[in-house]
């Protein structure tokens, strides 16, 4: 009885995490397309406004929701709020190098600096957090300096777009660890953009003088699109918040490959960017490495499941679950 009871209850709660997780990692994938459509605003017009927006949405989502008192409690903390500052420099890095990405024609670029951000993580852990390493771990990061360096060749160019994604993010992942789970979705983007709106600000100052600002002065839809750029924003955030809830790390982390696979396709698919053998055969190497740590990880859970698993076993995994539970800041 207990169980026919508490089952359906269990598998509905997993359902709906699936839902709000399948819709987070859908809209970031489906991204590149949405920047691209804001032509001929260009990418520093575009964060800026993001920025802006952002703020505005999550204004009016605290107040439609009641939820002040987190965000009351959080301006209080003076360190958080200095921490959230940092993520927030961080965030802006990510989203100004992916826009600027994905609005010059390179997608595919952008998705592998996503495909490489689990593994820059693991490496951050070590680097930073001084965690050890196992043998399966260090190949699978000896496999992607290599990928890099193939696919190096194959742009006939340094991959700085994908590198720089990869390790914004990855830091952006180690500073929102300082704050755990004080800082909740909406709180943390509302504080970020915060923090941002005087850059952006000036940005839209410095757009305006240099070019001209396109907002208001293209189209309905250019218009709607910009404004539009802080829900697109916002509610994949709050949607992977919710997912995260509901769903083991192991399921977010194997999920979390989605959004980049989804990038890639958009990327040779639907805007035709070029695909050489060299860029084929480094990504071949990238999803090896991912396969590795994404299986070693699934081994480790199990291994600490049966064991209890101590706090060395808990060290080790550290790098590798904020890698899989952490989203985009796309």
């Amino acid at each position: 009885m207990s169980e026919s009871a508490v089952s359906p209850q269990a598998g509905s709660h997993t359902v709906r995490g699936l839902a709000y997780a399948g819709g987070a990692y859908l809209i970031w994938g489906f991204l590149p397309l949405y920047f691209v459509a804001l032509a001929p605003t260009g990418p520093f017009e575009i964060v800026a406004w993001r920025v802006v927006f952002s703020l505005a949405f999550c204004a009016i989502a605290t107040a439609a929701t009641r939820a002040w008192r987190p965000l009351v409690g959080i301006l209080r903390q003076p360190r958080i709020l200095l921490i959230m500052g940092a993520a927030g420099a961080l965030i802006y890095i990510n989203w100004q190098t992916y826009v600027y990405a994905t609005t010059s024609g390179q997608v595919v670029q952008a998705a592998l600096g996503y495909f490489i951000n689990p593994i820059f993580t693991v490496l951050l852990g070590v680097i930073v957090l001084r965690e050890r390493l196992r043998m399966v771990q260090w190949v699978a990061i000896g496999i992607s300096v290599i990928a890099v360096v193939v696919i190096t060749v194959g742009y006939g160019q340094f991959p700085w777009i994908a590198l720089l994604l990869a390790a914004s993010f990855g830091l952006y992942g180690l500073v929102k660890k300082q704050v755990g789970h004080r800082v909740d979705a909406l709180s943390g983007l509302t504080l970020e953009t915060a923090w941002l709106t005087p850059v952006a600000v000036v940005q839209l100052i410095i757009v305006g003088a240099v070019s001209g600002i396109t907002f208001g002065h293209v189209n309905a839809w250019n218009t709607i699109g910009l404004l539009g750029a802080g829900v697109i924003t916002a509610v994949p955030l709050l949607f992977f918040a919710a997912a995260s809830r509901r769903l083991p790390l192991i399921v977010m982390g194997f999920i979390q490959y989605f959004t980049p696979i989804l990038q890639l396709i958009v990327g040779v698919a639907l805007l035709h960017e070029p695909m050489s053998t060299e860029r084929w055969i480094g990504f071949a190497l990238v999803w090896v490495a991912l396969a590795m740590l994404t299986i070693d990880m699934v081994l480790a859970v199990r291994r600490d499941r049966r064991t209890g698993g101590g706090p060395a076993d808990a060290g080790e995994a550290d790098a590798t679950e904020a890698a899989a539970s952490d989203p985009l800041p796309e």
